[in-house]
């Protein structure tokens, strides 16, 4: 007699404590979607209807293989930023397979690329690799930065800092990019072997961004254009490691470089809604 495995029901998710994730797990759960949280800390998992908190750190293959086990989706939100994060995506895509997971769906980041000059996106192209590789059926969302992160960018002096030039980005809403990961997880078939690349309505100069960030805080801010040379030495006194350091500073490079000034409509097309504006991002609720 042939034992048939049966499948779960369940789809996992990664990142349940963070922005995204919790965005996206949330929005399932109020869909009725029984939800598999992949976490470090089940103490830090979102209450939700339907939902079970299972620990299955990146760089546990054996955690994570057991964590997945009997789940055909799979939502992967990309670990922390750290040095061996490449390697810790790939143990995961690894025993995601090995686990006998026939869909990953993969937050990704715009333009991934060995060649970015983003060198954090560097890490998401190594991951599509090996999810390619993997013999999965895939799909990747490759988001824009955030929009919601741009009043995050202003220092204590009122001003944006950094090599960024005259170049543009289509920040995009962690709410949208939510909205489209939570239409993607629905209907997972639908998307096999799609790559979408999710971005705001429109590409925004540094200046720009400085504009719409002081109007929504009722401050002035003001964008300065670094050197290189310049903008280690602004970051020298986080005391943080190189490798760290390259990244924050090639996100300024890599709007320089025109690499995420392509405005695409992939979050209308998911989501059947248009992308939220800057300036609708960082309204004040109410």
């Amino acid at each position: 007699m042939v034992e048939v495995r049966r499948r779960s029901l369940e789809t996992a998710l990664t990142g349940a404590t963070g922005r995204i994730g919790g965005r996206v797990a949330a929005r399932l759960a109020t869909k009725g979607v029984p939800l598999r949280l992949l976490v470090r800390d089940p103490d830090r998992a979102p209450d939700l209807p339907g939902a079970t908190p299972v620990v299955a750190p990146f760089a546990d293959g054996d955690a994570v293989r057991a964590a997945l086990a009997g789940v055909e989706t799979a939502f992967m939100v990309s670990a922390s930023e750290a040095a061996d994060r490449a390697q810790q995506h790939v143990t995961f895509v690894e025993a995601a397979a090995a686990a006998g997971v026939r869909h990953l769906v993969y937050l990704s980041f715009q333009g991934a690329s060995p060649e970015s000059t983003f060198t954090f996106a560097r890490d998401h192209a190594v991951t599509e690799k090996a999810i390619r590789a993997s013999g999965m059926a895939w799909t990747f969302l490759r988001d824009s930065f955030y929009a919601d992160f741009m009043p995050g960018l202003v220092g204590d002096d009122g001003f944006i800092r950094g090599p960024g030039g005259d170049g543009r980005v289509a920040v995009v809403a962690q709410d949208d990019i939510a909205d489209a990961a939570t239409a993607v997880l629905l209907d997972p078939a639908a998307h096999a072997g799609c790559t979408y690349t999710l971005t705001g309505p429109e590409a925004l100069s540094f200046n720009e961004i400085a504009t719409i960030v002081g109007e929504a805080s009722g401050r002035e801010v003001g964008y300065v254009d670094e050197t290189l040379d310049e903008a280690r030495v602004s970051r020298a006194g986080y005391g943080a490691p190189d490798w760290e350091v390259a990244g924050w500073i090639s996100t300024y490079t890599a709007v320089a470089a025109s690499e995420h000034a392509e405005v695409t409509g992939d979050v209308e097309a998911l989501t059947g809604h248009p992308a939220m504006p800057l300036r609708e991002v960082l309204a004040p609720a109410g």
